[in-house]
């Protein structure tokens, strides 16, 4: 059974039934009393003292831990906080033939953050030249979607300032966040390495800065193939969480080729796994394709506009939390939806019509929220 730990109350009551024993001549109860006072001291710093013992003992074990000693605790399972990292990708400038953009230009975006180029490039034939470029600072405020524009951050001969990007910049995360670190190391406990094993994947996927969901799916393309499929719900959340770039293998293994070669947060992820997964396995790092579901629901006619978006928001939840890209039996179950909607307020007496069953998940596909008509 638990410790019950003396409330400040109970200990000053103590402490004075204490000194009234022991004094039995003295009243040290006295409001102005020197020994009122002493005993309210000892009493406050017997609290602490007890309050040290409690965090003492929740850092002694990894599901109540914090701090670093969570932070060691998950080191124990090769579980580390990830770091912010930077993200990259390419950007084009039209220029004249032969003119030279060199490494360690910068280049702005037009909100004013900046990227360094990482090579020299020189205009081709077609007029166009296109450079390798990383974020200068670390974080998700570093992606970028293709087509963005691009400016020079100093004047160049023979090249125009204004370029866009061709290659979405991608793979920018910020620091790991401590709830997050959490639910992995708990993940490393409760699941055993065994070398590849279906639940080895996930765990490797999430080990990616930026990766919050991941999903195996083994022999989906194939006999020996291992798909694994990921979401950065919060480094993308401009594109509802999902993987910018082309689903394939590592640019490590040797039977990549052209027509099986990730890019951008896909190849972030495989060539994370490739070092651990089995030499045997092709595995392949996948964005699940989204299957927005729509809603119909009654009697929120009249909810305003913070009601409605506050449904919004519980029903994404309940998707975050059940909808998988895989053909396992798995749902969303309706059920659960409607309990997250009852539970706020200004809610009572809707009903939601459609959908009529539960949401099954089916491989390849992620069940997101589409558009709620209310009738």
């Amino acid at each position: 059974m638990p410790y019950p730990r003396p409330t400040l109350s109970e200990l000053r009551a103590r402490v004075a039934s204490d000194i009234t024993s022991g004094i039995p001549t003295a009243d040290g109860l006295l409001r102005f009393s020197n020994l009122q006072i002493l005993g309210k001291a000892v009493a406050g710093l017997d609290h602490l003292n007890y309050g040290y013992l409690d965090w003492i003992a929740k850092q002694a074990v990894p599901y109540t831990s914090s701090g670093e000693y969570l932070q060691a605790w998950a080191a124990l399972k090769n579980v580390y906080q990830k770091t912010a990292s930077f993200a990259g990708g390419s950007v084009t400038f039209p220029g004249t033939v032969g003119a030279t953009i060199d490494s360690g230009t910068e280049i702005s975006r037009s909100d004013s953050f900046t990227f360094t180029t990482q090579a020299s490039a020189t205009v081709g034939v077609g007029g166009m030249v296109t450079v390798q470029v990383l974020a200068d600072l670390a974080g998700e405020a570093s992606n970028t979607p293709m087509g963005s524009l691009m400016t020079l951050g100093v004047s160049v001969d023979g090249i125009s300032s204004s370029g866009a990007v061709t290659t979405a910049i991608t793979g920018g995360a910020d620091q790991e966040k401590e709830d997050a670190l959490f639910q992995r190391m708990l993940e490393a406990y409760q699941n055993t390495p065994m070398g590849g094993s279906i639940t080895d994947y996930p765990i490797w996927a999430k080990a990616v800065p930026g990766v919050t969901r991941a999903w195996c799916a083994p022999n989906s393309f194939g006999a020996g193939t291992v798909v694994v499929y990921v979401m950065f719900d919060e480094a993308n959340a401009g594109h509802q969480g999902f993987p910018q770039g082309i689903n394939g293998i590592s640019s490590s293994d040797n039977r990549v080729t052209s027509g099986n070669l990730a890019s951008g947060d896909q190849l972030t992820v495989a060539n994370s796994i490739f070092p651990k997964q089995p030499v045997t396995a092709m595995v392949y790092a996948c964005s699940p394709i989204a299957a927005p579901k729509d809603f119909t629901i009654t009697g929120l006619t009249g909810a305003s506009i913070a009601v409605r978006a506050a449904v919004a928001a519980a029903i994404s939840d309940v998707f975050m939390e059940q909808g998988a890209p895989l053909t396992d039996g798995s749902f969303v179950a309706l059920s659960d939806i409607d309990s997250a909607i009852a539970a706020l307020a200004s809610t009572k007496g809707f009903v939601i019509t459609s959908p009529v069953t539960n949401i099954a998940n089916v491989l390849g596909y992620l069940p997101t929220l589409g558009s709620i008509t209310y009738s």
